[in-house]
């Protein structure tokens, strides 16, 4: 059963009492669309418009990894990120508190600032590959096992935790999962090594947007340090991405030779997690790439 406006407005109260100690008069609220897993809506106060989410099923830490993610990218000032105000559990929900930050006209350089700045974001490294603290993509908890090899580091703590999951989930049988491993051989005489990049994690075309005075602004991360080629390919598997982004970042941080042909190869990860997060519909892309490699 669906929440009412009273208990909204409840909880909207409590939980601005809760971060700023003093009564927030909320003048309106409008229901912010566009995510497939938490409610969001901006809260226009007295003190200022917020930006709140919050979900019922989800645990309890996910926001605080978030809030912490965003905090990480927000320090790099490579790129606008929305400031985490508060995180916390509130009438049984979990919620995140953020600044709110309007949808503006790109502004006239927008894709080619968006692409330098990404390569600044990647140029911000670390001495191993993963995260001192695991994190969520969406709602799947996304493991950052610090590791000093990016292709160990892809395979076990991307490629095998979802199949693992897709497996548990009945969306493949043993028989695929077998069919699968073998690709494992492939990669290393596929992906090229590089330095640790910082990520955003998540970056498709409905986790960012043209903030303040239309810069590009980036949200809901999914950080960890890894190859800024599974960034890159990324932005390509649901399109959204100017070519002049890529052709912006590139002159600021060129890519490897051969690229474009390990594209399919990086978006395995994101494939399986939509997979475990929405069906196997999205097995398809997957299967494409065996066939391709096996």
């Amino acid at each position: 059963m669906g929440l009412t406006n009273h208990s909204l407005d409840a909880f909207f109260e409590q939980v601005l009492f809760r971060v700023f100690g003093l009564e927030s008069i909320i003048k309106e609220y409008q229901f912010i669309s566009g995510g497939c897993i938490n409610n969001a809506v901006r809260l226009d106060t007295k003190n200022g418009d917020f930006f709140l989410k919050w979900n019922e099923s989800t645990p309890e830490e996910m926001f605080e990894k978030e809030a912490m993610g965003l905090e990480l990218l927000r320090q790099s000032n490579k790129i606008a990120v929305p400031e985490p105000i508060a995180f916390g559990t509130c009438q049984g929900k979990s919620y995140l508190l953020m600044e709110y930050l309007p949808t503006h006209r790109q502004c006239a350089d927008y894709w080619t600032l968006f692409g330098r700045q990404l390569a600044g974001l990647h140029g911000m490294s670390s001495d191993t590959f993963g995260l001192e603290y695991s994190n969520y993509i969406g709602k799947l908890p996304q493991r950052n096992t610090e590791c000093d090899d990016w292709v160990e580091f892809f395979i076990e703590h991307r490629l095998e935790v979802q199949l693992g999951l897709a497996m548990y989930n009945g969306h493949i049988d043993s028989a695929y999962a077998k069919r699968f491993r073998r690709l494992y051989d492939v990669l290393p005489g596929e992906l090229p090594e590089e330095a640790p990049a910082l990520l955003h994690g998540d970056l498709w075309s409905g986790n960012m947007m043209p903030g303040h005075e239309g810069l590009p602004t980036i949200f809901d991360p999914a950080v960890y340090y890894g190859s800024r080629e599974m960034e890159l390919a990324f932005t390509r598997l649901f399109g959204g991405f100017d070519q002049s982004f890529y052709t912006a970042y590139h002159e600021a941080f060129p890519l490897s030779q051969g690229f474009t042909d390990r594209v399919d190869l990086y978006n395995l990860y994101p494939l399986l997690v939509h997979v475990n997060l929405f069906g196997g519909s999205y097995l398809s892309g997957i299967d494409r790439t065996l066939r391709r490699y096996l």
